[in-house]
């Protein structure tokens, strides 16, 4: 490192006998020197050489004192440790310039050994301000880029690591995964003007990932209108489950929101349908040195993903694995069936979670008393959820299993494309 000095003095004399005592430092690149007379003219360097890494300055001077530059370059962001020269019985500009933020002092006439030892120290001071300050940066650049992918709390633990394990290595996890999606996108990017559907697609991607962050979860993927998110992952969260269903909830109920305002506007938004599961995967970064990828892998992602393309022959909007219903606490939906995904040979119970008054609500029992005499294969199976079409017709779940029974099904085992 090269350590640009600023000496700002009136005395003549001073610049030819600073570079005869220098001239092996500076001969050697150790130090480079610049020379002002007082302290209007070492404002006027500073701002042509805005590297300088130290100001060496006498207090009595025209036109600006010392201690008049001194305050100055503590106002500024990029504070120059500055060295006061003063002589030795005036302790009270001394003390006045330690107030303000000098660095050290020195006393006339100047010991050049002192000098040197001086700046020796200053320039240590200020290499160590300069990792400190790259440090900060580095740090800040991490979370702005953590912070796409992960909550803000997160984000900063991530990124204040100071290259220690950070959980981002690639490894097996048990985590809890989410994938959104939204009915019949494809058909509105086709049909929507560009600007609505960026002012669309932003505003919604946007919003969820809100949600995701207030539940502390991790963004993995966003590709156009899908989302992946993770529970677990890349810290430990013991109630994962618990949160993805939580987050699950919250992001239906905006979701839902978010489509009756748009189609206010006539736009014809569909509705986000949402999967859940939990399971071992390989969770980490594959982007490499160069690229930043967390995201996962494995039979667990995968089942999620299907679980969401589930909802559109079920009727449902959100379909958890049995799981996740196990796992979470205080879960409150119904059962879904045993589904045969896309896939896969063996089936996989499925459940609705439902919100605190809708499970309460007399229709849910009423579906759990027929799902229970499907299940055992009784015949008064088609009534029962005859009957409860009748009173709701808005229960696409249980028009589902009507449907598949009045086309001669039996039990609750279904196969899935």
């Amino acid at each position: 490192m090269t350590a640009t000095i600023l000496f700002v003095d009136d005395e003549v004399d001073l610049e030819a006998l600073i570079l005869q005592k220098f001239r092996r430092q500076i001969r050697e690149g150790l130090v480079k020197m610049i020379f002002a007379r007082d302290g209007l003219e070492a404002l006027e360097s500073i701002e042509q050489h805005p590297h300088v890494d130290m100001v060496i300055s006498d207090i009595n001077m025209p036109r600006m004192d010392g201690l008049s530059l001194l305050a100055r370059l503590q106002e500024a962001e990029d504070k120059k440790s500055t060295i006061i020269v003063s002589a030795y019985g005036d302790m009270s500009n001394i003390r006045t310039a330690m107030n303000r933020g000098a660095f050290d002092f020195l006393t006339k006439p100047i010991d050049f050994t002192d000098l040197e030892t001086t700046i020796d120290k200053t320039i240590r001071h200020v290499e160590m301000l300069r990792e400190v300050r790259r440090r900060q940066a580095e740090a800040e650049r991490a979370h702005a880029s953590l912070s796409r992918y992960f909550s803000p709390q997160i984000a900063r633990r991530l990124a204040s690591a100071n290259g220690g394990s950070d959980g981002m290595e690639v490894q097996w996890r048990d985590v809890a995964t989410i994938f959104t999606d939204i009915t019949s996108f494809t058909s509105l990017v086709e049909s929507a003007a560009p600007d609505v559907l960026g002012e669309l697609l932003n505003e919604y991607v946007g919003g969820m990932t809100e949600i995701v962050f207030a539940h502390e979860g991790t963004v993995a993927k966003i590709i156009g209108d899908a989302i992946q998110v993770l529970f677990n992952a890349p810290g430990d969260q013991p109630d994962y489950a618990t949160r993805a269903v939580s987050c699950a909830h919250d992001l239906d109920v905006w979701a839902q929101q978010f489509r009756q305002r748009w189609q206010a506007r006539g736009v014809n938004f569909g509705a986000t349908r949402i999967g859940v599961h939990a399971g071992p995967a390989l969770v980490g970064n594959f982007g490499g040195g160069r690229f930043f990828d967390y995201t996962a892998y494995g039979d667990t992602i995968n089942i999620a993903a299907r679980l969401e393309a589930a909802n559109k022959h079920l009727g449902t909007r959100i379909c958890v694995s049995a799981t996740i219903a196990t796992a979470a606490e205080n879960f409150r939906g119904r059962p879904v069936g045993d589904l045969v995904l896309r896939g896969r040979s063996e089936p996989l119970r499925a459940y609705e979670p439902l919100p605190d008054a809708a499970f309460r609500a007399p229709a849910t029992a009423q579906y759990s008393d027929a799902f229970a005499k499907l299940e055992s294969g009784d015949a008064t199976a088609m009534p029962a959820f005859a009957a409860l079409v009748g009173a709701h017709a808005d229960d696409a779940l249980a028009g589902f299993h009507l449907k598949r029974l009045l086309n001669g099904a039996k039990g609750v085992r279904m196969q899935l494309e």
